[in-house]
């Protein structure tokens, strides 16, 4: 028998990474994949693996991208070169690491996920006989004040019944305004709506009776029966149990309402300085997600209605 054919750069690479990382093999088998895709990227271009430049990297990533492959596919896979580039360095084989100073591409943001105008009404005017009257009068009015007023559940749970020193936020009802402490200790003023007035003042009532019985009366607008504030942990779970007895398709958490206000809110005004204002946001930039959501409702409704937009033929 002959001598054994000289093992390849990336098979070499591997069996390092084998012996000295001790990596789950499925880490191991993608590894393989992008030192496969790498060596076929090569070839194409009559380039031993040596050879390859921070340049033919920049262009196979804008390659990847514009074929569709996420900022985070490619981010991974650039991963795996790099350390297999900083084995060639330390072999030797490479004077500099051609992926220094490479990046993938950033991966969009995702939208904020916001019910439609119709999803969020169901919602908030849904009679849940699933529960006590008291816990629906005071489930209602969370709801309410969150896609009423595009509140943050932090925003909903520091309320207190009336204003002080030491009141983090409190609702004005004869002005309709909800006063709150935002990120960063700002103060706003937001409006509240009559069906949210309403369903304070049933709630209000519901309060009332229950701190009848206690010691001392407490400050939180938004509380137990025993007296307690209600944590946003014990919001979130009574919307998502809302939402689900609402027969809505989706679990609604609280920060899923302040969007939808947003939304709406810029559906309806296209004001986004108003939104911005509304919602607290330091920033103009914060905001503007909300007009890739306005965007993405009408285009739906362009795709629905415009005779021209599958190219389909106008009725005669």
């Amino acid at each position: 028998m002959g001598p054994a054919p000289p093992q390849s750069l990336p098979d070499r690479y591997l069996a390092y990474v084998r012996a000295q990382k001790r990596l789950a093999q499925r880490t191991q088998d993608l590894y393989a994949l992008d030192l496969q895709k790498l060596q076929e990227l090569a070839q194409a271009e009559g380039l031993a693996l040596e050879q390859i430049g921070s340049h033919h990297l920049r262009r196979w990533v804008a390659q990847m991208h514009s074929r569709g492959r996420s900022g985070r596919g490619i981010a991974l896979i650039l991963s795996g070169w790099r350390g297999f580039f900083k084995w060639l360095g330390r072999e030797g084989l490479v004077s500099s690491n051609p992926l220094d100073g490479v990046r993938a591409p950033k991966a969009a943001k995702p939208l904020p996920k916001a019910l439609g105008v119709e999803e969020a009404v169901q919602l908030a005017g849904f009679f849940d006989e699933g529960v006590s009257p008291e816990l629906r009068v005071r489930d209602q009015c969370l709801t309410e004040l969150l896609y009423g007023s595009g509140l943050r559940i932090a925003e909903v749970a520091g309320l207190d019944v009336q204003p002080g020193d030491e009141a983090r936020g409190w609702i004005d009802r004869q002005e309709a305004q909800a006063h709150v402490l935002g990120k960063g200790g700002k103060r706003r003023s937001v409006p509240v709506g009559e069906p949210a007035l309403r369903a304070l003042s049933e709630w209000l009532t519901v309060r009332h009776a229950w701190v009848q019985v206690l010691a001392q009366p407490p400050a939180a607008l938004f509380i137990t029966r025993q007296g307690r504030r209600l944590s946003t942990r014990q919001m979130q779970t009574r919307l998502k149990r809302r939402s689900l007895a609402a027969g809505l398709a989706t679990p609604v958490h609280p920060h899923m309402l302040r969007h939808s206000f947003a939304s709406h809110v810029l559906q309806s005004s296209g004001d986004l300085r108003a939104v911005q204002e509304l919602l607290g946001h330091a920033h103009i930039s914060t905001t503007q997600v909300y007009t890739r959501l306005d965007f993405q409702h009408l285009a739906k409704v362009y795709d629905a209605a415009h005779p021209r937009a599958h190219g389909k033929k106008p009725a005669s």
